[in-house]
């Protein structure tokens, strides 16, 4: 009788607020995961619970370094997100999606594991089309302080796309729109956990510009729900939809439509927080801040049958029981 072995799965960024709701997810199926993590922005204390998981291994290790192992997926995450982070050390931010990307794809030749990279909306800049589409390029500033984030994620899908037209490689692209949840820094700079920490500290709630600029706000669970579906599929189906297409390469949006503005997440905050004494406040727009920002979702929907299921206040409501624990 044939004993089938579980899967093994790396996944980079694995301390992170996303890393690690993935890494739980796929122990929940059965997965053996292998995760690495610098821990620049990530938090051992977000894993901290999986630890004790025999199929669970923990590595401190810097995806810009070669790695080595035998795996049946590998899951890019590694890179800071937020602007706070990302242009703390943009020169490190930037070898980390370049130098880091190729160092996966070359895993993932050696050892013909799938690859799932997770790229973002950044790559769009401040969008001339709305909503945005996969097909559009992008208006970008190249020399900018957001730059180093905007341009290294560009450049990694430039790789994905070669690896896989000149290697082979099975590698898979996700273009991630906002997103939230339980096990985000604190301070990472983001307007969600900068609105919540405010409130329950009875600060001021900052806002930027005039606070009309729009985002889309999709719940952690909704995102690793469409990573977890893409990765199932055969390169079979991926390749005959990318053809349907005329996709170069396998990239999707992946976030909730839904459009709001930043003045009204700062009062759905407040609303969900009602003894807060914190009140509005302005400040100028920092540079190169996208005004308006909304995925087009059609190719996920076709794709991989799939939409977002949490609606902007539940998934707050979840957020903040998550912070208030931190106050």
């Amino acid at each position: 009788m044939e004993i089938k072995l579980p899967k093994k799965a790396l996944v980079t960024g694995a301390a992170g607020f996303l890393g690690s709701h993935l890494c739980r997810q796929l122990l929940s199926e059965g997965y053996e995961v292998t995760a690495i993590d610098n821990l620049f922005t990530g938090n051992k204390s977000n894993i901290y619970d999986l630890m004790d998981d025999r199929r669970f291994s923990f590595v401190l290790h810097d995806v810009t370094q070669p790695f080595w192992g035998q795996f049946d997926e590998i899951y890019n995450l590694a890179c800071p997100a937020s602007p706070v982070h990302y242009q703390h050390n943009p020169v490190e931010t930037i070898k980390t999606s370049v130098i880091g990307m190729m160092n996966i794809l070359d895993l993932a030749l050696k050892t013909k594991a799938k690859v799932l990279h997770t790229s973002t909306s950044e790559v769009y800049g401040d969008p001339l089309v709305h909503p945005q589409v996969e097909s559009y390029w992008g208006n970008v500033n190249t020399i900018g302080i957001r730059s180093c984030y905007d341009e290294g994620k560009r450049c990694a899908e430039t790789l994905a796309a070669d690896y896989r037209r000149e290697y082979g490689v099975d590698v898979r692209m996700v273009r991630i729109f906002n997103t939230y949840g339980p096990n985000m820094h604190p301070k990472d700079g983001r307007v969600i956990s900068n609105f919540i920490m405010q409130a329950l500290c009875d600060e001021d709630l900052t806002l930027f510009g005039d606070g009309l600029q729009t985002r889309s706000f999709q719940y952690c669970s909704d995102l690793i729900d469409a990573m977890r579906r893409f990765m199932r599929l055969s390169r079979v189906d991926v390749d005959a939809f990318c053809v349907k297409h005329s996709l170069g390469s396998p990239v999707i949006n992946v976030g909730n439509p839904g459009e709001y503005t930043i003045k009204e997440l700062a009062q759905e905050t407040l609303k969900l927080l009602p003894d807060s004494k914190s009140k509005l406040v302005y400040k100028p727009l920092p540079a190169d801040d996208p005004k308006r920002r909304r995925p087009d979702i059609i190719l996920a929907k076709e794709l991989l049958g799939w939409q977002p299921k949490v609606p902007l206040c539940e998934g707050l409501k979840k957020t903040i029981a998550y912070f208030r624990e931190m106050v």
